[in-house]
């Protein structure tokens, strides 16, 4: 710490930050990190340092940092109407441009969008739409969700509880007993090596259908995932997943979400994940690249046959008791349209495509016969690389959880940001869509440079 720094003393004094270990933070133990500007792919901190931010924030920068129109779109709305709420029917001309907007981009089998503030409070609406369409269905017994290990879907009672990694649980008194996880679609952890993607693919859908017999189908409302897992690794599905999971949810009645935070709006070279796998979901929820996080907004994309049926509550029971003070706020959706624009105007969904083959191409390329390299994969513009301490047998390092983090301090202290994803020894990149040619060759030879420094 700076000595009589002010900031970093009201920081540490003050300032209670998320996902932070809080008692070295308070005692100065880690760096108080103050970020004062950006533009495009780089972030500024407070003593003029340049970063190549490789995570985008935390996936959601998609459009790059410093668009002007962005900023001017949220300014001119501030300016002729900050705020009004979107209970009984009122609206803006920025809250229903934006829906109309999104709607032209979702799935054909969607019908309406509720915007809220985050992805969290987007899943949280989901699981209340999803237990009032059963209830109004006259199933009230079908409450229970089925998320899978690993995935990431908030940090809220509910979404907490969805989320299925270990350290959104530890202390919290969580998952709820009405969430209960599968596994994941990791096949790099098969447990088998033997095992073709198929017959992983077979392993999963054995986990899920032994899962739905023990609890009862007609207690099970709905499944939730992520396209690709997230923060439980970036990890695209085996070939063939998707199909098989959906195969088994229709013939159960169990509504599917799509949770799209992270891979919605481009992320994986198609406006949606949904378009990418084929997946038709119930719900798809959105967020990040929903405004490029120039504000906070969040969404939950609902299909035709559920809004029939929210159609029905409302004209059985009055109107829906489910808003946020802050739904569809008009700042969030101004700066939504501009985002919207940009990734059309500067055809960024095809760009993410094209930068993320570049990218993985360049980590294998780089990385793929390095010994302690286990998996280096990705989809669009996602990418993964993920440390074992035994290339032919997949034995992880005895102090898991160690490598990636040192990996990612090392990356650091070469101008480059890349994330040591949780629960593993991973290091994640998921750079904003404007990422040139030259600064993807910058991220792989800094990542090399990083893991000679660590790992030899």
């Amino acid at each position: 710490m700076l000595t009589n720094d002010q900031l970093g003393k009201w920081d540490r004094e003050a300032f209670f930050h998320p996902s932070t270990h809080l008692a070295q933070h308070a005692r100065g133990e880690s760096p108080a990190r103050v970020i004062a500007g950006a533009s495009g792919s780089t972030i500024t901190d407070r003593d003029g340092n340049d970063l190549l931010d490789g995570f985008a924030g935390l996936y959601c920068v998609n459009v790059g940092y410093g668009r002007p129109e962005i900023a001017e779109a949220i300014a001119s709305q501030a300016k002729e109407l900050a705020y009004y709420h979107a209970y009984v029917g009122h609206g803006t001309e920025a809250s229903i441009t934006l829906a109309h907007m999104v709607m032209e981009r979702a799935p054909e089998n969607m019908s309406k969008v509720y915007f809220g503030l985050g992805g969290s409070d987007a899943n949280e609406t989901n699981v209340k739409l999803i237990w009032y369409y059963n209830n109004v269905l006259g199933r009230p017994n079908k409450k229970k969700i089925i998320s899978r290990w690993r995935g990431y879907h908030g940090s809220g009672l509910m979404t907490g509880s969805l989320t299925g990694l270990e350290l959104f649980h530890k202390a919290f008194a969580l998952p709820l007993p009405q969430v209960h996880h599968t596994l994941a679609p990791y096949y790099y952890r098969r447990p088998d090596q033997d095992m073709s993607e198929a017959d992983f693919v077979a392993h999963c859908v054995a986990d899920l259908e032994a899962l739905i017999e023990r609890e009862g189908a007609d207690t099970i409302a709905a499944f939730i995932g992520e396209p690709v897992l997230g923060t439980g690794g970036i990890v695209p599905p085996p070939e063939g997943y998707w199909p098989a999971i959906q195969a088994v949810l229709r013939r159960h009645d169990i509504l599917l979400v799509a949770d799209e935070v992270v891979t919605g709006f481009g992320r994986l070279g198609s406006m949606f994940g949904c378009d990418h796998y084929g997946i038709e979901a119930d719900l798809i929820t959105i967020a990040k690249g929903l405004t490029s996080a120039y504000a906070p907004l969040s969404g939950s994309i609902v299909s035709k046959r559920m809004w029939e049926v929210l159609e029905q509550g409302t004209d059985a029971l009055g109107p829906i008791g489910h808003g946020w003070t802050y739904s569809a706020h008009p700042i969030g959706a101004a700066a939504g349209i501009a985002n919207l624009e940009i990734i059309d105007r500067d055809g960024l969904v095809e760009r993410a495509g094209h930068m993320g083959k570049v990218l993985r191409d360049g980590l294998r390329d780089a990385l793929g016969g390095h010994a302690k390299v286990g998996d280096v994969r990705g989809e669009g513009l996602l990418a993964a690389v993920e440390f074992v301490d035994d290339k032919a047998t997949r034995k992880p390092f005895e102090t898991a959880g160690k490598v990636g983090p040192a990996i990612a301090g090392a990356l650091l202290r070469q101008g480059v940001i890349g994330r040591a994803m949780p629960q593993g020894d991973i290091l994640g990149f998921a750079p904003p869509f404007c990422l040139t040619e030259a600064e993807a060759k910058r991220i792989v030879e800094a990542t090399r440079t990083a893991v000679a420094e660590v790992l030899g």
